[in-house]
């Protein structure tokens, strides 16, 4: 019985003489082995790197100042709305900055009890959007939305007044000069 020639036969059978045949350099097994043999890139390093790269960063911003939190982006306003919010928010941020630098053991107290009253003030800024979310829109809203601002910034300011009349107090203490 004659068996049927298999189709991968028949190519190389067909192609025989047709193949690209290269004579290999006599140190080629060599160069393989040292390939072979070199240190591989050690991707779970740089992975474990990545990781605590970004432990490290959620850390970092979450974990600030436990106190006081930003209150909540605008979403359903129009491009106006959001501008002037993110002025605002700009300045409102500035003053928070320049209160964390006055921070001192005289000042601890004054600067914990205003993040308190900062924390209300944006409590009702998060009632004012989602006020805005709800029912879009109005003159009462943004009038709303703007006053807040407004009342945390002068606020922010005189904590910062106060705080500044607080060192110069201790830069001159009452003392009786002849």
């Amino acid at each position: 019985m004659k068996r049927n020639a298999d189709p991968i036969d028949e190519l190389f059978i067909k192609n025989q003489f047709q193949w690209d045949i290269e004579n290999l350099e006599a140190n080629h097994e060599l160069r393989f082995k040292e390939k072979l043999n070199q240190k591989k890139f050690n991707w779970r390093f740089i992975v474990s790197i990545g990781i605590a790269a970004s432990i490290a960063i959620f850390l970092f911003t979450t974990m600030g100042d436990p106190t006081y939190k930003k209150p909540s982006e605008l979403q359903y306003a129009s491009k106006e709305t959001i501008q002037t919010d993110s002025i605002f928010t700009v300045l409102i941020e500035r003053e928070l900055e320049k209160i964390e630098e006055k921070k001192s053991p005289e000042n601890k107290k004054i600067i914990a009890d205003a993040l308190k009253q900062m924390k209300q003030l944006d409590a009702d800024y998060e009632k004012i959007i989602q006020e805005l979310e709800v029912n879009g829109e109005s003159k009462q809203i943004i009038y709303a939305m703007i006053s807040n601002l407004q009342t945390r910034i002068s606020f922010l300011q005189k904590v910062l007044e106060h705080l500044e009349n607080n060192e110069n107090k201790n830069v001159f203490p009452d003392e009786k000069t002849i």
